[in-house]
């Protein structure tokens, strides 16, 4: 089966079957076993996706408008469905949710996560760089924080360049890792000392964040 089978007359094209694949969704339902069906950032997909899942979750099944076929779930998954809450989600859809909201991680639970990405992280590299993130994302003046994904790339390229831990504790290298826009980065640039925007000493923050 290709897609030049109907150029080159090698397969039997009338069968239409033969050319289609189950998406995730499908898979989940047709597997013998029950599964995780993780449907991610869905706030982030079209306006009327959420309300096309609503018979398929509802009822576990759905049909192959194509070939006809219907596929049932032999066994009702676990729908995770996460949401950065750029967009609001239909009513319907969210009355067949059951809603937990995750707190952004605090510098224990942040410790934790940098550990899975970058094990065996020199200490003091971790001190600067955890002080570094939560001071930006205090900062009213920025429209878009840094988030978790930004600060493991942001450690990824202070590693890579081998950047000294004297430069870490004294600027922000690489600070086009944490923001992201061209406002952020302008409202960084006119921080200074003088006018009381960065700490006078990076070190004092140390207690806040480095727990």
């Amino acid at each position: 089966m290709g897609p030049n089978d109907s150029r080159f007359g090698t397969g039997d094209v009338a069968d239409i079957g033969r050319y289609i694949k189950l998406g995730p969704l499908g898979r989940t339902f047709d597997a013998a076993q029950r599964h995780v069906l993780l449907i991610d950032e869905i706030d982030k997909a079209d306006l009327e996706f959420p309300n096309d899942l609503l018979r398929e979750l509802d009822e576990m099944r759905f049909t192959i408008i194509e070939t006809g076929v219907e596929i049932v779930a032999q066994q009702r998954p676990v729908a995770l469905i996460t949401s950065n809450n750029e967009k609001e989600l239909p009513d319907a859809f969210l009355r067949r949710c059951i809603f937990y909201y995750i707190e952004f991680p605090d510098p224990p639970l942040m410790r934790k996560i940098i550990d899975v990405h970058h094990p065996h992280l020199d200490a003091k590299l971790l001190d600067q760089v955890l002080i570094k993130f939560y001071w930006l994302r205090e900062q009213k003046e920025l429209r878009k924080k840094p988030s978790t994904s930004e600060l493991i790339d942001w450690i990824s390229a202070l590693l890579r360049s081998g950047v000294s831990l004297d430069k870490l504790e004294a600027h922000i290298p690489f600070i086009g890792a944490l923001l992201k826009t061209e406002q952020d980065v302008d409202a960084l640039q006119r921080f200074d000392q003088k006018s009381g925007k960065y700490p006078a000493r990076w070190a004092d923050l140390g207690p806040r964040y480095n727990q």
